[in-house]
């Protein structure tokens, strides 16, 4: 475009030269036009090379634009192209976002639903607690007044064990007309005391603290060195009695207690009035010489036979007392729990009535006779055999003492 302006200028030029030279001589035409001339066309020289001096700028410029251009365009296609794996990353982010937003959504839903369970189940929990700590509450409340009443009952069976002892000495002497010593002339305060033939006759009434009998001999021996102090005043006989329940009988091996000076004869409430009777019957005698050799022999047969039988009895009732516990200890282990905790609860309830001794009442030997036949006629009309010649030998059949277990010959089967 500047070149084709540049040759226009030159080709008006040249026109205008050729006019003018019409008009006035050709000589002075031809000097001055061709100095006009050379001016012109060195300032067009000058302007051209000014002008080539810029297109070549220009055409420079235009090489470091077209390289600028071509960077700028290449840029622009690795913009393109990052652009595109931008917009597809963040399409994948998008994705992935909306992906996270929607397993937050999930995940919060259920700690929501996680943290209403824990809390529904802490509080069914505490609920189960507080149950549990109440019925454990209750089982130690029930246990610590069974054990607070098992003991007042300990307490209140030694009371009744104590006046059912006393109560049985004193009507006992009632009976025989012997004299019952409230208060001792001496040291001490025995729990009943007996006057016969000018002596003092101490009878203790021992029981166990507890049901376990385990401990109750050792408890009887101390008792019995610590009756010293009984033995050792003046007009004390030296044979001390202790009294104790039938029942534990059958947890003693010893019943008689030889310590030098003094005796000490256990025995149960039973044989009181046996003892007591015999006792009696050494009184009717003014001294123990005037005895004579029947009498004296009469009485030891019946005391013989009084201790043989007060023996056999406690063998016996021991046996029944060991069978009754196997008894129980089966049926503790072995019923349905249902059926023993009914069992247990009627047993609470049920009250055995056995006779009780009343004031000034003799037991009739003929009543007791009655009583008897009567007890066969049931049990033979129930089917159970009562044979008592078998029965005694039987049980005469059975060594009492050790010392026959010991001295038996043992039998070698041919």
């Amino acid at each position: 475009m500047i070149i084709a302006s540049i040759v226009a200028l030159l080709v008006g030029l040249g026109a205008g030269w050729f006019i003018r030279g019409l008009r006035i001589p050709q000589q002075i035409v031809n000097t001055e036009l061709e100095d006009n001339f050379k001016l012109q066309l060195k300032q067009l020289e000058e302007k051209l090379t000014e002008k080539q001096e810029v297109i070549n700028e220009l055409k420079s410029t235009q090489a470091s634009n077209k390289a600028t251009i071509d960077g700028l365009s290449a840029r622009k296609n690795e913009l393109d192209i990052e652009i595109a794996l931008v917009k597809e990353q963040l399409r994948g982010a998008q994705e992935e976002l909306k992906n996270v937003k929607q397993q937050n959504a999930q995940l919060v839903a259920e700690e929501k639903n996680r943290i209403d369970k824990y809390q529904n189940d802490v509080a069914t929990l505490a609920t189960i607690k507080k149950g549990i700590e109440e019925d454990r509450n209750k089982e130690v409340e029930k246990e610590n007044n069974e054990q607070i009443e098992y003991i007042k009952n300990q307490k209140d069976t030694w009371a009744k064990h104590q006046a059912n002892v006393k109560n049985t000495i004193k009507n006992i002497a009632s009976k025989l007309t012997i004299e019952y010593v409230a208060e001792v002339p001496f040291r001490g305060e025995p729990d009943n005391t007996l006057k016969i033939c000018d002596e003092f006759v101490i009878f203790d009434a021992k029981s166990p603290g507890t049901d376990d009998v385990t401990n109750f001999p050792d408890y009887l021996k101390a008792q019995a060195e610590s009756a010293k102090k009984y033995a050792k005043k003046d007009n004390v006989k030296p044979d001390i009695f202790f009294v104790i329940p039938t029942n534990t009988l059958g947890g003693l091996e010893k019943f008689v207690f030889n310590l030098g000076d003094y005796n000490v004869f256990i025995i149960a409430v039973d044989s009181l009035e046996q003892i007591i009777l015999s006792l009696k019957k050494i009184e009717e005698y003014e001294f123990a010489e005037q005895l004579s050799p029947e009498d004296r022999d009469s009485i030891c047969r019946i005391l013989g036979q009084f201790a043989h039988m007060t023996k056999r009895r406690v063998q016996i009732d021991s046996y029944f007392m060991k069978e009754s516990i196997e008894l129980m200890y089966k049926a503790d282990n072995k019923l349905p729990k249902e059926i023993l905790d009914k069992a247990i609860e009627y047993e609470r309830s049920e009250k055995l009535n056995p006779p009780s001794d009343k004031r000034a009442k003799v037991l009739s030997i003929k009543d007791l006779e009655k009583d008897s036949i009567k007890l066969k006629k049931e049990t033979s009309s129930r089917g159970i055999a009562v044979n008592e010649d078998n029965i005694s030998s039987g049980i005469e059949n059975i060594n009492l003492y050790q010392s026959d277990v010991a001295q038996e010959k043992p039998k070698i089967e041919k």
